[in-house]
């Protein structure tokens, strides 16, 4: 084709510019260059969503996610591509502990998701009693059980199995951690595929763990899964943001209503949207992307979409907020190795995790300031909503000092809030994304892309933004395949 008779570039609408929109928009704008008109909506006054780094006592610290997984190709690749190879820092060795029961007991090694791989570390670790113990080495023989449903909660699959013991203290701190969840209604095929997987293949999850295979002994396979930058992860943002100049990022207006309006003219004639902004403003699209969290997305396309507006809203959240605080290096305990801990609910403490952010990342290591990261919040706990921040902080200081001895005034602290801040895959997640799939195919190029569908750590938000790039290139190239005057040859008379 002609650059004279070229198609019209696709008019595309990117709403949110967190790390699934700017990853959104990074990728097309390398498939489609000139022939993408991109613009990115953002509503409040900067870009990058929850991921948010500031200067805290004399270090870039982050806020919200603090790592990177980087055993997903996709993320090691738009690294490299962004040019920030240079720029990555690996963590310090140790891991994580568990508080339980009035003291840090180090996590079995060969874990996943809590669930250990070996008796003789479950022994070792003393997190479970001796009654415990035998209970999860009943996993051994008993017979393969029978799951009530098709998607069971991580909690029906892993309690069934090795007891109350094993999944109180191991699995429900280790999910909560990650999903901020209670494991008991989380999905186990849309948030622990891996245990999903072993129940559905071995009698024993044990035996499972087992026989799974070895990692590599060799190659960069073997490297840190998690990474972050010495930067702080805005460093991604800035680095995306500059990739493109010439896309249209609007600040500071809200996207209200996202409705499908059909064009007839011959240079568009197929379903175009009408993007109504909170200032007034309209914007025209060929395609819609809403990388918005699922309770945004479901207010600006239910008016037009009912039925996939219900299904988004009804996506759960649990509220979570961080709290940053900075310590003389003489208060920080000299014994304490290791990058945090996390906490049990069953332990009925406010903090869920907590983050020695200066003995985790070397470039934040201080030999005058210990940095230190809690979270607090999960799915069906807001006590910390009702709480002042002043009680707040201090509730949080007595549990460090209860858990790891650490005591005195912090030399700084802050607070970062983030209502509606996780989203919960629970049971049948998996099946509200397939009937969003069939919903969507009555919005050709509409497409939802975020944490709240298929994965909620960062890498996963950038898989799901390169899935949904790919769809609309796909997209277009068949539009206009079919479009394509074809040469039939010579026609056949009767």
């Amino acid at each position: 084709m002609s650059e004279r008779t070229r198609s019209a570039p696709t008019r595309v609408t990117i709403v949110g510019a967190g790390i699934s929109g700017l990853t959104t928009a990074y990728f097309l704008h390398r498939r489609l260059g000139r022939d993408a008109q991109i613009t990115v909506v953002e509503g409040t006054d900067r870009l990058g969503g929850k991921i948010a780094t500031r200067t805290f006592a004399g270090h870039r610290l982050d806020t919200g996610p603090d790592a990177l997984m980087v055993r997903a190709p996709v993320a090691v690749a738009l690294i490299e591509d962004l040019g920030l190879a240079d720029a990555v820092v690996t963590p310090n060795g140790g891991g994580a502990r568990i508080w339980s029961r009035n003291r840090l007991r180090s996590l079995p090694a060969g874990t996943m998701f809590g669930v250990p791989g070996g008796l003789l570390p479950l022994v070792r670790s003393r997190l479970l009693s001796p009654l415990g113990l035998a209970r999860a080495a009943c996993d051994l023989v008993l017979p393969r059980g029978r799951t009530a449903s098709a998607d069971p909660s991580v909690g029906e699959l892993v309690r069934a199995r090795m007891g109350a013991q094993v999944f109180n203290r191991m699995v429900e701190p280790l999910l909560g951690g990650i999903h901020a969840g209670r494991a008991d209604t989380l999905s186990a095929q849309s948030t622990a595929p891996g245990i999903a997987a072993l129940a559905r293949t071995h009698r024993s999850l044990y035996l499972g763990m087992r026989r799974r295979p070895a990692p590599p002994t060799g190659g960069g396979s073997t490297g840190p899964s998690l990474v972050t930058l010495n930067t702080g992860l805005e460093g991604l943002i800035n680095a995306l943001a500059a990739t493109l100049p010439g896309a249209t990022v609007r600040w500071g207006s809200a996207v209200t209503a996202v409705s499908p309006e059909l064009t007839l003219t011959e240079e568009r004639p197929a379903t175009a949207y009408r993007v109504d902004l909170d200032d007034g403003s309209v914007i025209g699209a060929d395609v819609v992307v809403l990388a918005t969290p699922a309770f945004a997305s479901a207010g600006i396309i239910g008016a037009a979409a009912p039925q996939l507006g219900a299904l988004l809203g009804a996506i759960e959240y649990a509220n979570v907020a961080t709290i940053c605080l900075a310590y003389p290096r003489a208060a920080f305990p000299a014994d304490l190795a290791g990058t945090g801990f996390l906490v049990p609910p069953e332990e009925g403490r406010l903090i869920v995790g907590c983050t020695w952010s200066s003995l985790k990342w070397p470039h934040l290591a201080d030999d005058d300031v210990v940095l230190v990261r809690c979270m607090v919040g999960r799915h069906d706990d807001d006590r910390w909503l009702t709480i002042n921040e002043t009680t707040l902080v201090l509730r949080v200081r007595a549990e460090l000092g209860e858990a790891m001895g650490l005591a005195g005034e912090p030399l700084e602290l802050f607070v970062q809030r983030w209502p509606q801040g996780m989203p919960q895959y629970l049971v049948g997640h998996q099946a509200r994304l397939e009937a969003m799939t069939e919903a969507l195919t009555e919005l050709p190029g509409l497409y939802l892309t975020g944490s709240s569908y298929r994965g909620v750590g960062l890498a996963s938000c950038i898989a799901d933004a390169q899935r949904t790039a790919d769809a609309i290139v796909s997209a277009r190239m068949a539009a206009q395949d079919s479009a394509r005057p074809r040469n039939l040859g010579a026609s056949r008379s009767d």
